[in-house]
């Protein structure tokens, strides 16, 4: 009995501290449209312009309980309505403080936000969800199961859903005037009931988002409303490693009195450095406190003319043998001499055991260097539309038209592991350990992610992929440069996943588990055979995730899995003896009388063809130079041993 009573005396006093608390939370956001650029924590004041110095926001996770972010509010006050906002870059009007990180800084749920009288000094993350001089807390979710175990450690009774009305994406929670916290549309940086003194505002544009180095930005301050005397506006743009040494004009603008805006341009130094993709960031200075800053720290993209490119081909202009598997010897020992079931097992075992699991906010860097372009490293290779784009123009908050975001190939919805890793980027070098039946892994598996145009995710949508009506089959007049990817991809998926598998035919949309069409993945597969891009792909991943895709390294090993072969036993030697090619290189090319391929061996079949598919000349290799002499000029490829790996030019 002593101990109940001393349990309810302590949940008095938790109570009475935070009804008498001095600041609440008073708004979160934390689910917004696309890469969460807009997600933000409004604190409000007992009074207006309030220190608060001395207290920490502390964000937790549902899925440990424990904290991963603590923000110390030291040397910050509220603002005339006691309202003080927290948040990333694309939130308006502009936070008073920024997240370290611009985008996806708050986790969806079920988690929560919570303020301490203390520093973040004493919430290191992965600090256990603690009562101990909590001012205010709150516990949400996006549609998500309650989290006993945070509500008990904060002292919540109530969890609240942001998406309670539907619209997670578009809709905040926000205290009303009794403490409880309904979702409606955003107030940020207002107060709840729209009472309160609202700001003059700054906006912040330029006549593009992306400039390449050498042109001209035209920067607009348009007040709204007119000044009623002269005001000027002062600005940076440094943003490391983007310096003054890379630009030139006055960082200074006066809006006349009576008017509500006014220009300056800066001019974009084009040196002879690569120096890859730079972000300008136009940042307010001392601001007039009569004025708000409506979205300060304004990014844009400076591309440089000076790109590298890399010595392969894209998928539309494959090659062979440049890039090499960097799989170590004897990695597909544990397949050799399998048949069937048993092969199928073992090749689930080793793709899915020691695996570094990584988060869907992790894709975005990771295709950044799997997808690059090697035309232009300054760019993503798009699959489907078969085209360069400027990382830069990663799909954020706002409209898709131009930009390029991330392909799940198996999709979501079509998959079951929709949101089934977290937002957030946290590097190679943090990740989660994952086996076969961890199907949410798969949410941010890059072996199934591809760049690709914002337009044509949407087309795609979830569709079986194939050449029948109601299958996907890209956008007119593409050269199928993707469609042996894709195969790939959906071969690799329906065997690292238990819950995941291919279909003969095209399944209704809304079947889950189960993806085809399996009888043309496999003819893509034989069509477009794994190029260079794709090997480089399968390198880059394997640098964070610790796992391959077989049917990259092992072309032939499609057959022995899926195809007509099941019931004979995989020879790895074999097919690895054939890898063997992939070290050939053409000398020289062009090349009018005779050919050197290097690094084959004697007896290896080599078979030379026109462009158009016919063989031209056939011959076993003998360490000798090939003639090609009687071939008329043009283009040809070879192949040793079937599998194909170059091209040269005759002249």
């Amino acid at each position: 009995m002593n101990k109940h009573l001393l349990f309810l005396a302590l949940l008095c006093l938790l109570s009475i501290n935070l009804l008498n608390a001095q600041i609440v939370i008073n708004e979160v956001d934390s689910d917004t449209p696309s890469t969460d650029m807009e997600e933000f924590i409004e604190l409000k004041t007992s009074t207006p312009n309030m220190s608060l110095t001395g207290y920490v926001v502390v964000l937790y996770n549902g899925s440990n309980d424990a904290s991963y972010d603590a923000i110390d509010l030291d040397g910050y006050t509220s603002d005339i309505n006691g309202i003080f906002v927290i948040g990333t870059t694309g939130v308006t009007p502009s936070p008073d403080l920024l997240f370290s990180s611009s985008s996806n800084a708050i986790q969806n749920g079920a988690d929560a936000v919570a303020i301490y009288s203390g520093h973040a000094s004493e919430f290191p993350n992965g600090t256990a969800v603690t009562s101990t001089n909590l001012i205010d807390a709150i516990v949400y979710d996006t549609n998500d199961s309650d989290d006993a175990g945070l509500l008990a450690g904060l002292g919540q009774t109530t969890q609240y859903n942001e998406g309670e009305n539907g619209n997670k994406d578009t809709e905040s929670l926000q205290r009303q005037s009794n403490g409880t916290f309904i979702a409606a549309t955003p107030t940020t940086g207002l107060l709840n009931d729209g009472s309160g003194e609202t700001a003059t505002t700054i906006t912040i544009s330029t006549d593009a988002d992306v400039y390449m180095e050498g042109s001209t930005i035209n920067v607009t301050f348009t007040s709204s409303e007119a000044v009623s005397e002269d005001l000027t506006i002062n600005f940076t743009l440094d943003n490391d490693p983007f310096t003054s040494a890379d630009y030139s004009g006055t960082l200074s603008v006066t809006i006349l009195n009576g008017n509500t805006s006014a220009s300056t341009s800066i001019t974009i130094i084009d040196d002879s450095e690569n120096e890859d993709i730079e972000t300008a960031v136009i940042s307010i200075v001392n601001l007039d406190t009569n004025y708000e800053a409506y979205n300060d720290n304004y990014s844009i993209t400076i591309n440089d003319n000076d790109y590298t490119t890399s010595n392969y081909g894209t998928p539309v202009n494959p090659t062979y043998g440049y890039v090499l598997s960097t799989a170590p010897d004897e990695y597909y020992s544990s397949i050799d001499g399998l048949k069937g079931a048993a092969l199928k097992t073992a090749i689930t075992t080793l793709i899915s055991t020691n695996v570094h699991a990584q988060t869907y906010g992790d894709v975005w860097t990771i295709l950044k260097e799997a997808d690059e372009n090697p035309e232009n490293n300054n760019e993503v290779w798009l699959i489907y539309t078969e085209q360069g784009r400027s990382k830069s123009l990663q799909q954020g908050s706002g409209s898709g038209v131009g930009r390029w975001n991330r392909e799940h190939i198996y999709a979501q919805s079509r998959g079951g592991f929709k949101d089934g890793t977290s937002t957030r980027s946290d590097g190679k070098d943090v990740y989660m350990e994952s086996s076969s039946s961890d199907l949410n892994h798969a949410h941010g598996d890059a072996f199934h992610l591809r760049a690709s145009d914002s337009s044509e995710n949407s087309s795609r949508s979830n569709e079986d992929y194939g050449e029948d009506t109601g299958e996907y089959n890209g956008p007119d007049g593409n050269a199928g440069s993707w469609k042996g990817d894709v195969a790939r991809s959906l071969f690799y998926m329906a065997l690292r996943y238990d819950d995941l598998s291919l279909a003969t035919g095209n399944p209704s949309n809304s079947t889950v588990g189960e993806l085809g069409d399996l009888n043309y993945l496999l003819t893509w597969d034989k069509e477009d055979k794994p190029d260079d891009f794709e090997m480089h792909r399968n390198n880059v991943i394997y640098t964070w995730q610790n796992n391959r895709n077989p049917f990259i390294d092992l072309p032939d090993l499609v057959d022995y899995v899926y195809g007509d072969k099941q019931d004979q036993p995989y020879n790895v030697s074999t097919d690895v003896a054939d890898m063997h090619v992939s070290k050939v290189a053409i000398y020289p090319n062009p090349a009018s009388d005779q050919i050197n391929l290097t690094d084959l061996k004697s007896g290896d079949k080599v078979d030379i063809y026109s462009i158009t598919g016919a063989i031209v000349a056939s011959q076993l290799y003998n360490n000798d130079a090939i003639n090609i002499s009687s071939l008329k000029d043009g283009f040809y490829f070879i192949k040793v041993n079937n599998i194909f790996y170059g091209k040269f030019l005759k002249k």
